[in-house]
This record gives C-alpha cells, sequence and structure tokens, in this order.
C-alpha cells in the first residue's frame, strides 16, 4: 500500500485557440484543446507526504501561465495526466511510487468529478 502523498491539479484551457500544457522537470508538452480540462497527478513517495524539489515551502505543484501555454512543476517523483473521467492521457512514471496501481478509476482512487 502506497504511505506518501498524492496531489491533484486540474487544468483547463476556457479560449478560443488550442493551448499549450508543459509539465517539468520532465519537459513533457501536450495541447489542450478549447474546453479541455485535464488532471495533472504526482506522488511523492515520503511517508510525511512532503513533496521535494518544490521552491515555495512544500508545495506540490507550481504554476506559470503565459498567453498561449501553463508550464506545471510538478514536485513529486513522477506524473500522470488524466482526462477527467480518469482515461489515461499519458505518464511520466518510470520512479512513480505507486507504478502499477495507476489507473484505478476516476483520478486515480480520488473522488468521482460532478
Amino acid at each position: 500500500m502506497f504511505a506518501g502523498g498524492t496531489a491533484r491539479l486540474l487544468v483547463g484551457n476556457d479560449g478560443d485557440a488550442p493551448l499549450e500544457l508543459s509539465v517539468e522537470p520532465w519537459a513533457d508538452v501536450h495541447r489542450l484543446l478549447p474546453g479541455q480540462t485535464c488532471v495533472v497527478v504526482t506522488h511523492s513517495p515520503a511517508q510525511d507526504g512532503s513533496w521535494p524539489g518544490t521552491t515555495r515551502g512544500d508545495e506540490p505543484f507550481q504554476v506559470e501561465h503565459r498567453r498561449d501555454s501553463v508550464t506545471v512543476w510538478a514536485n513529486g517523483n513522477c506524473f500522470h495526466l488524466r482526462d477527467m473521467a480518469g482515461g489515461a492521457i499519458y505518464a511520466a512514471d518510470r520512479d512513480c511510487p505507486v507504478r502499477g496501481q495507476v489507473g484505478r478509476g476516476p483520478l486515480e482512487g480520488g473522488p468521482t468529478p460532478r
């Protein structure tokens, strides 16, 4: 059983044009179409649920927004990109503490979106 921390961040595009979503530090780039929302999920293996790599005191994410792009710094060991129904879009999970356990339903075991 995974005893670390899990964090989720909804990222949506309410504009009229595609939005570039970069997930760092993996330098993975994805495109969000107008009206599309995805969920960035990251995991920290720390027993106390702390987040390594953060620049602002133990936060799981840092977000930078520009006119046509958004960058999400996921401060866990991995990240998973999901759609709102929980379906996998992409995963950088080589060092993921829950590798093989993801995809267990909406938002990886989180509450069902309403």
